[in-house]
C-alpha cells in the first residue's frame, strides 16, 4: 500500500467536512471523514483498518497512517462501488463475520453482568470454603527391584545395606544415583511433593508416619523395596482469592453464557438439516462458493 500516493486527494475530502476533525469535542466515531459517490466513510472505519494493520505499519508517524488509511479505504470504496454482486463465498463470510461480531458483544455484555466482586466471592466460597487442609510430602526414595532369576531377597538385602550406608553418613541423592534402579534416580531420587492417594497405599503409609529428614525402610511395594527420605512436608489449604480469580471468571462467563445460549435457542423457531439430508461431504466442495 502507498500511504502517500493519494495525499493531496485525502486532503481535499478532509476539507469538504463541515466540521474540522480535529476539533476533539465534536469527534466520535460516526465523524464523517471522506465520502465516495455519496457513501459516508466515518472515523470508526479508520480505527478499526488501523487495528488490522501489520505490525511493521503500526510505527509509522500517525499523519502518515492517517492519509494512508483513508487513502485505502476510498479506493476500496471506488472498487466496491464498481463492482458486481458479492459472490456466494464472499457474502457467506460477511454474514458469518456479522453473526461472529454480533455474538461477541452479547457475550461481552454478558460476561459483564455475571462477573462481579460478589459473583466471584460466592463462587470461591462454594468452591473452596469446604476445603480442609491437607498435609502433602515432599520425599526421594532409592528403589531396588528383585530381577528375575537373581538370589532371592537380593532387592531387600540391596535395600538394607543401602540403609546400613546411609547411617555411616553417605550422601542420599549420590546412592539414588549410584544404585536406584527407579526413574527418579538420575535426580537423586526427588518425588517431589504429592499428597494422599498419590503413592501407592504401602509407601504413603510410610511416609505419613515419618518425620521431616529422616529415612525409613525398606518399604516393599509392587515395585519393589524403598528406602525413603521424608524431606519436608506444609499443609495444603484453600488458595486465595486472587490465585484462582482467573479460573472463577473463566467457570461464571461459562456458566452465564451457556444459560443465555439455552434460554435464546429454547424460545427461537428453528429448523435445520441432518447429515441424512445432506451431504457431510460437500463441506470441501469449494466450487459451490463460485459465481
Amino acid at each position: 500500500m502507498a500511504f502517500k500516493r493519494a495525499f493531496s486527494g485525502a486532503c481535499v475530502a478532509l476539507l469538504a467536512l463541515s466540521a474540522p476533525i480535529h476539533a476533539d469535542s465534536h469527534v466520535s466515531a460516526d465523524t464523517v471523514v471522506a465520502t465516495v459517490n455519496g457513501a459516508e466513510i466515518t472515523l470508526a472505519h479508520m480505527i478499526v483498518l488501523k487495528q488490522r494493520l501489520p505490525a511493521q505499519y503500526q510505527s509509522l508517524p500517525a499523519d502518515v497512517l492517517f492519509d494512508g488509511i483513508l487513502d485505502q479505504l476510498v479506493q476500496q470504496t471506488v472498487l466496491g462501488q464498481s463492482g458486481g454482486d458479492l459472490s456466494p463465498g464472499s457474502q457467506a463470510t460477511l454474514e458469518n463475520e456479522d453473526r461472529a461480531l454480533r455474538a461477541a458483544e452479547l457475550i461481552q455484555a454478558i460476561t459483564d453482568e455475571a462477573i462481579t466482586e460478589d459473583a466471584l466471592q460466592a463462587a470461591y466460597e462454594e468452591t473452596y470454603a469446604g476445603i480442609v487442609p491437607e498435609t502433602e510430602y515432599n520425599a526421594s526414595h532409592i528403589l531396588f527391584t528383585q530381577e528375575d532369576g537373581a538370589e532371592e531377597g537380593l532387592a531387600r538385602k540391596e535395600a538394607l545395606q543401602a540403609i546400613a550406608d546411609l547411617e555411616e553418613g553417605a550422601e542420599f541423592s549420590l546412592l539414588a544415583q549410584e544404585r536406584s534402579d527407579g526413574p527418579s534416580g538420575p535426580n537423586g531420587g526427588e518425588l517431589g511433593w504429592f499428597g494422599a492417594g498419590a503413592m501407592v497405599a504401602p509407601f504413603e503409609e510410610a511416609v505419613a508416619s515419618m518425620e521431616a529428614g529422616t529415612v525409613s525402610g525398606p518399604v516393599e511395594t509392587q515395585f519393589g523395596w524403598h528406602v525413603i527420605r521424608l524431606n519436608e512436608t506444609r499443609l495444603k489449604e484453600a488458595p486465595p482469592l486472587d490465585v484462582v480469580r482467573a479460573d472463577l471468571t473463566t467457570q461464571l462467563r461459562q456458566v452465564a453464557v451457556e444459560a443465555r445460549v439455552a434460554d435464546l435457542t429454547d424460545g427461537a423457531d428453528i429448523t435445520r438439516v441432518t447429515v441424512d439430508d445432506i451431504d457431510p461431504a460437500l463441506l470441501d466442495n469449494l466450487s459451490l462458493l463460485e459465481n
